[in-house]
């Protein structure tokens, strides 16, 4: 599985951003999907998941109202909507997959398959 994420950049307070990962991988439709965060110095930080068949759909508490995951299996790709970023969402975000099910959707150890990062960077 190879996953290429894309769309990150700078952007003012308040603004938007949508991030996109596309997935190499026969039967896309069979994993699940997500997004974590990295900042320097910290642990990843789940950001967003959504299950293979788009039947769960999960947000950390702090992006809840702001982020939207959402995914289109048919060109296999999955995507992060970010709207009314903060400069405390400034980080490196990746993103994930993982087959098996169910699956501890917050946890960095449940998902073998990680993209490089796209870095979002948020000026206040």
């Amino acid at each position: 599985v190879q996953l290429q994420a894309s769309g990150g950049g700078l952007v003012q307070a308040g603004g938007s951003l949508r991030l996109s990962c596309a997935a190499s991988v026969h039967s896309f439709n069979l994993y699940s999907v997500g997004w974590f965060r990295r900042v320097p110095g910290k642990e990843r930080e789940f950001v967003a998941a959504v299950s293979r068949s788009a039947g769960s759909i999960i947000y950390a508490d702090f992006v809840k109202g702001r982020f939207t995951i959402f995914r289109d299996n048919d060109k296999k790709m999955v995507y992060l909507q970010m709207n009314s970023l903060k400069p405390e969402d400034t980080a490196e975000y990746l993103c994930v997959a993982d087959s098996r099910y169910p699956l501890n959707y917050y946890s960095p150890l449940q998902y073998d398959w990680w993209g490089q990062g796209t870095l979002v960077t948020v000026s206040s």
